[in-house]
């Protein structure tokens, strides 16, 4: 746990056995740290893997305040500062994408790399499946396992499976307070207007099969930032990053290690 003014956070570090710029990842809404632990585990060969639950979610006491992505950000740089961490390569999924996207622009001497998953620019999204998004407001999928499960494929355009059993039983509820702070901290929020000026170089990745988010934001965000690249996880739903982790995390080592000055131009599938 590290206390940043007033606000406990609870952080997570895996070790890495490489020695490749850590990475700072950012979760998606209401989701706890433990939920990344198979990224975590296969990024190892690479190196540190850094995330934190926000306020009310897993392990963090309820936030005091209502807060916004640049007061996450902040958290998140203290984080690193609090870790000797001067350079990460910056990842997010779905909410923590905005986060990530907040936290490439705020920080930019910091965030080398940008990669974003199954996300979009905020406001200005297209919006999913409306049955998908109804049950996505509230937090019931985290506090009713049956629930999540009876409506996994509904929400993520995924089929239940091993991955999203074990994904279930990694979920820690969250509080009601830090479920909502997190939606009303994305309320007229937007990146459009910066994603032009963005420097690093970026990895967007949406499954075709997104009932949430949509691959028509991943092709929005594609067009205004300008080193970014697309890959489009084939039969892939919001959870990709967790269904087809074995296909995907290849793709994004391979972009870290590799691509990190020379980004495409293309559009590839993922098959």
């Amino acid at each position: 746990m590290i206390k940043i003014g007033r606000q406990e956070l609870r952080v997570a570090r895996w070790r890495g056995m490489g020695t490749a710029r850590p990475v700072l990842f950012f979760n998606g809404i209401g989701a706890n740290l433990e939920t990344i632990e198979p990224l975590g585990e296969l990024m190892r060969h690479r190196g540190d893997v850094i995330t934190f639950d926000m306020p009310g979610i897993g392990g963090s006491p309820n936030p005091r305040i209502p807060y916004r992505p640049s007061k996450a950000a902040k958290w998140a740089k203290r984080i690193l500062e609090h870790l000797g961490v001067d350079e990460v390569d910056v990842m997010g999924v779905s909410w923590g994408g905005g986060m990530a996207q907040q936290f490439a622009r705020d920080f930019p001497g910091c965030a080398k790399a940008l990669v974003l998953l199954s996300t979009s620019a905020g406001m200005l999204m297209v919006p999913g499946n409306f049955s998908a998004l109804s049950r996505m407001v509230q937090p019931k999928r985290y506090t009713d396992p049956d629930y999540m499960m009876k409506n996994f494929e509904t929400l993520y355009g995924d089929k239940v499976d091993a991955s999203s059993q074990g994904h279930k039983s990694r979920v820690t509820p969250p509080t009601r307070k830090g479920y909502a702070y997190q939606l009303m901290a994305m309320a007229g929020w937007t990146s459009m207007h910066y994603l032009p000026f963005l420097k690093q170089p970026t990895l967007i990745m949406s499954g075709d099969k997104d009932n949430i988010v949509p691959l028509i934001n991943a092709r929005i965000l594609r067009s205004v930032i300008p080193r970014a690249d697309l890959r489009v996880v084939k039969g892939g739903g919001h959870l990709f990053m967790v269904s087809r982790a074995a296909e995907v995390v290849p793709v994004i080592t391979r972009f870290l290690d590799d691509y990190r000055e020379e980004v495409g131009t293309n559009v590839a599938w993922v098959a």
